[in-house]
C-alpha cells in the first residue's frame, strides 16, 4: 500500500477498493490572501474547487476535500508564493505585484498600460506570450517548488477616488493607491503613489491614508470601496494578467495520475473563466456603480496623454531585467505585437529595443 503522507498541508487516506484498484482520499489546503469579493478567488471556491471535486469523483475512485483558507486566514497576499513552496498550504492563488524579486518579468502587461479592457483578450495576449517563453512557466519547479496551473486574468483597471477630478493635473499630489508596478503608472504621471493591498483598502481609504485606488469595478462593488470613494473614473489603464494558480510541487507528484489528468483539465477551464467571468461583469458591475456613486467616462485625450507621459517606462522595466538575465525585450515586444495581431491600438505604442 502507498505511504500515507505526513505533511500538513496533504492529508491522503488509503482504502483498497476490490482486489487491484486503489481510492485515495485527498485533501488540500487551498487558498489566497485576497477575499472572495476578488473575482479569482471567489472562482477558486466557486469553480475550481467544486469542478475539481466532482469531475474527480465522477470519473475516478479518488474523492477530494478542501481546507480553505481566503482574506489571508492562511497565508496574506504577500505569503502565496512561499507559502505553496514550503507546503503551507498546496494550492495558492496570488497576483504577481507582491513578487517583484521572485517573478520580476510575469507583470509584463503591467509594463505595457492603457493596453486592451477586454480579459479574453487579455488572457489570450498572455497565453500567447507564455508559449513563445518557456521561462514563464518553467520557472515555477525550477525555483519555487511548484507547478503553474492557470494564468489569471482580472478585470479592467480604471481610478476610483474620494474626489471628482477631469485631467491629470488634478491629481498632482494626490495619494493613490495600488500595488506592485502599477505604482509607477501613478509616479510617472506625477501622482504619489502608496503601496497597499485590498486586504486593508476599505480602512485605509476611510481614515485617508490614500484618495484613491487603482482597480477594477468588481472589488470597487464587491468590496464596498464605492463608500469612501465615490468618484469611479473610466480611464482604462487595461485588463492584466498578472495573478496565478499554482500547485506545491510534492503535492502535484504524490497525486495520482488520472487525478493529475482532471486537475489540469479543470485548471485550464479556470483558467478561461477568469477572463470570460470578468468580462461578463465588467459592464454589469458598472451599471450598479452608476446607481450607487459618480461614474465618469475619461476624455479619450487625457487617457493619451497619461500613456505619453509613461512611454519611457517600458524600456526601462526592459533594461532592468536583462540586466537581471531575464527575456524582458522579448516578452515585452511581443505583448505589443499579440496585441496587435489580435485587434488592439495602443494610444501610444511603446518602443523596446
Amino acid at each position: 500500500m502507498k505511504k500515507i503522507i505526513a505533511s500538513a498541508t496533504l492529508a491522503t487516506t488509503l482504502a483498497l477498493a476490490g482486489t487491484s484498484a486503489i481510492a485515495e482520499e485527498i485533501t488540500l489546503r487551498i487558498g489566497s490572501g485576497h477575499p472572495p469579493g476578488v473575482v479569482y478567488a471567489g472562482l477558486m471556491i466557486d469553480y475550481f474547487q467544486p469542478e475539481l471535486k466532482r469531475r474527480v469523483e465522477e470519473r475516478t475512485d479518488h474523492t477530494i476535500n478542501f481546507v480553505e483558507g481566503y482574506s489571508g486566514s492562511i497565508v496574506k497576499v504577500t505569503e502565496v508564493l512561499e507559502g505553496v513552496q514550503d507546503g503551507i498550504i498546496d494550492i495558492g492563488g496570488m497576483c504577481y505585484c507582491f513578487e517583484p524579486s521572485n517573478l520580476p518579468l510575469h507583470a509584463f502587461q503591467v509594463m505595457m498600460p492603457f493596453g486592451t479592457m477586454d480579459p479574453v483578450q487579455s488572457l489570450q495576449i498572455a497565453q500567447d506570450v507564455y508559449a513563445e517563453v518557456p521561462y514563464l512557466t518553467d520557472v515555477f519547479p525550477q525555483k519555487f517548488n511548484q507547478v503553474l496551473l492557470s494564468r489569471i486574468a482580472d478585470g479592467g483597471y480604471n481610478l476610483g477616488t474620494s474626489f471628482s477630478w477631469e485631467k491629470l493635473a488634478d491629481l498632482k499630489d494626490q495619494k493613490i493607491a495600488g500595488a506592485g508596478l502599477n505604482l509607477n503608472w501613478l509616479k510617472y504621471a506625477g501622482v504619489s503613489p502608496v503601496q497597499s493591498s485590498l486586504a486593508t483598502a476599505y480602512t485605509e481609504m476611510n481614515t485617508n491614508v490614500y484618495e484613491g485606488w487603482i482597480m477594477f469595478p468588481s472589488a470597487w462593488v464587491n468590496l464596498k470601496l464605492y463608500e469612501p470613494g465615490p468618484y469611479y473614473t473610466l480611464i482604462g489603464f487595461g485588463s492584466m494578467t498578472w495573478h496565478g494558480l499554482t500547485i506545491n510541487q510534492d503535492t502535484y507528484n504524490e497525486l495520482p495520475d488520472d487525478v493529475k489528468e482532471i486537475l489540469h483539465e479543470v485548471a485550464a477551464d479556470y483558467e478561461e473563466q477568469t477572463g470570460i467571468v470578468n468580462q461578463k461583469e465588467y459592464a454589469r458591475l458598472v451599471e450598479e456603480l452608476r446607481e450607487l456613486i459618480t461614474v465618469t467616462e475619461i476624455d479619450p485625450a487625457v487617457r493619451e496623454a497619461w500613456a505619453e507621459s509613461l512611454k519611457d517606462w517600458p524600456q526601462q522595466m526592459a533594461d532592468d531585467l536583462e540586466g537581471q538575465g531575464l527575456p524582458a525585450k522579448q516578452v515585452l515586444n511581443l505583448v505589443l505585437d499579440k496585441a496587435e495581431d489580435r485587434g488592439y491600438n495602443w494610444p501610444v505604442r511603446y518602443e523596446i529595443k
